[in-house]
């Protein structure tokens, strides 16, 4: 694909100054958890963690991304809002939170101006 794109093109394909990034959340639950305690906690986590940070999560119970609800960047603020609530839960046997990273193109690296 050419590099040389128009601004219009740039911000459909969310590249260069209109790259959006995210992060990945990899978890594990106690084993004896019911199934109940587990809807329970994505209730609480989607909820406190997610809306509460104007974020938005894609993915399963134990493995997505995260992501702004709107158009636009996750902040590092927001990532540390969301590890460190995820690290008060007792629910959680492992926590894994990526570094900031393109939501959309995740083998790009993060633009300097982002």
């Amino acid at each position: 694909m050419a590099t040389n794109r128009s601004r219009r093109l740039r911000k459909k394909l969310c590249v260069d100054e209109f790259q959006e990034l995210g992060f990945e959340l990899n978890l594990a639950f106690k084993e004896d958890l019911s199934d109940e305690a587990i809807d329970a906690f994505l209730d609480a986590f989607l909820a406190e963690a997610m809306d509460a940070n104007g974020l938005d999560y894609v993915g399963g119970d134990d493995f997505g991304l995260v992501c702004l609800a709107n158009r636009g960047s996750v902040s590092e603020e927001q990532r540390a809002a969301v590890e460190a609530w995820l690290k008060g839960r007792n629910e959680l046997t492992k926590i894994e939170v990526s570094p900031l990273l393109d939501a959309w193109y995740p083998e790009k690296p993060i633009n300097s101006a982002s």
